[in-house]
């Protein structure tokens, strides 16, 4: 067999296996939220699997390995601080699950700052999840063909579609029940791939590259970004915050918080991918490169820890778009099982679209995590009373500077740093104080009017 023969088995097979093991659901419940009875709700080892697996994009490991590769360790630490999410998000969920009865992201905008505000937050969850779908099957896409061919468009729709089909079965139930696979399957190969990397060629690594430099212009900008962005990106990524809700609050605070470590291990882990690949002097994209150098059998496993991290990320981007749509908003009035999976569908088509424009997959991170800033204080001070003015100023404060990062509009050139991502990071210091220089005098102002 050749080696696309070998992809394409394990692509088919795989997402075949899920569709057979994936459980149906019977209820509303069981499809938007997972189970009816407290009984049946994710155990902590299922909910941390879950909450890991699904935010170990194959995005996010082809990036992380070109930052190793580019920085050394700084590169792979400052793309795994971005996996502290879980603890900020976790800390911040659980309080408000039990000081403020909460429910669920959207019910908490809605109560606090009003429907228009909710509208707003809507659009800011759908281009993150619009993003996930296009961003993570492009990468799977690469690996049966180059940009624009007939193989690289057929393996896209293909694998789309065959992860569709297995999670519209049963919605989240189904997402987190194959997370728990998933996430065994990772931890497999992972360490069966770093353990081969570490006895190929030793003699002729350069030890000296492995650990980069502490520079700004060596990582450390981005290192900064993501230690920014903790604070306000979890909130808008309902794949996250969808299984806060999911289990009791004791589960959920020991899973975030697990996940948090975990997560961040593992992607740092992953990042030593990229970093063996500098240490080794190889050339090209360091999967790919690093693939080649070891033979069929373990590209074959690379490629399948891209595939296992890719359905993951898509199952449960499926499953938050349809319970973000069909049973927190009620957009089509009340929810059902047949309108959870239309709602999969469309996106699953929606999605896909972006692949035929060409668009560049670290877009989906950097620029969305800029717009939404100015969550940041509306969900660290969620307990304020701060008006319907503070949150949309906030919030436009973000999307503005956001903005300013896609058009190459700031003027990084002012600052005493540079680096590749320099822009990027005083885009995010500026806007985060903005953001919440906004937002407290926004609430000050409307408090003493009203």
């Amino acid at each position: 067999m050749t080696i696309l023969s070998w992809q394409w088995t394990l692509v088919v097979s795989s997402c075949l296996t899920f569709f057979f093991l994936s459980p149906w659901a019977k209820s509303v419940k069981e499809f938007f939220v997972s189970s009816e009875k407290k009984q049946e709700q994710p155990t902590t080892l299922l909910l941390t699997s879950s909450l890991v697996i699904s935010w170990i994009f194959a995005k996010s490991i082809s990036v992380v390995a070109g930052l190793g590769f580019s920085y050394g360790l700084v590169g792979a630490v400052a793309y795994g601080v971005y996996y502290l999410s879980f603890i900020v998000a976790g800390y911040v969920l659980v309080r408000m699950r039990m000081k403020g009865n909460l429910t669920s992201i959207p019910s908490f905008i809605e109560g606090k700052f009003g429907r228009s505000a909710l509208v707003l937050f809507t659009i800011l969850i759908g281009f993150r999840l619009f993003n996930e779908v296009w961003s993570n099957t492009m990468i799977i896409g690469g690996f049966f063909g180059e940009t624009g061919s007939t193989p690289y468009y057929l393996a896209i729709l293909t694998f789309t579609g065959l992860t569709i089909a297995y999670v519209i079965k049963g919605g989240m139930k189904s997402s987190l029940f194959t997370d728990g696979i998933q996430m065994l399957l990772f931890g497999i190969l992972l360490a069966v791939i770093l353990l081969v990397l570490f006895n190929t060629n030793t003699e002729k690594m350069d030890w000296s590259k492995m650990s980069g430099e502490w520079k700004f212009d060596q990582g450390v900008n981005l290192l900064l970004v993501a230690f920014i962005q903790i604070f306000s990106y979890p909130f808008h990524d309902p794949v996250m915050t969808d299984r806060a809700f999911v289990s009791s609050v004791d589960v959920t605070k020991k899973s975030f918080f697990r996940a948090g470590i975990i997560g961040f291990i593992c992607i740092v882990l992953f990042g030593f991918v990229g970093i063996l690949a500098k240490a080794m002097n190889l050339e090209g994209e360091p999967v790919m490169a690093i693939g080649q150098l070891i033979g069929l059998p373990m590209l074959l496993l690379m490629n399948f820890i891209m595939i296992t991290s890719a359905t993951s990320t898509l199952d449960s981007t499926f499953t938050s778009f349809s319970k973000l749509f069909v049973f927190d908003l009620k957009m089509v009035g009340s929810a059902s099982v047949s309108k959870g999976r239309i709602a999969i569908v469309v996106l699953g088509l929606l999605g896909t679209l972006p692949v035929f424009l060409n668009s560049e997959v670290i877009s989906a991170t950097t620029i969305s995590g800029t717009m939404v800033l100015g969550l940041a204080p509306v969900f660290l001070f969620w307990k304020d009373r701060s008006a319907p003015q503070a949150y949309f100023g906030s919030i436009l404060t973000g999307i503005v500077f956001g903005v300013l990062l896609a058009t190459n509009s700031f003027p990084s050139s002012w600052f005493w740093t540079d680096g590749k991502y320099n822009d990027l990071l005083w885009v995010n210091i500026v806007a985060t104080i903005a953001c919440f220089f906004v937002y407290f005098v926004s609430a000050i102002i409307w408090k003493k009017k009203g």
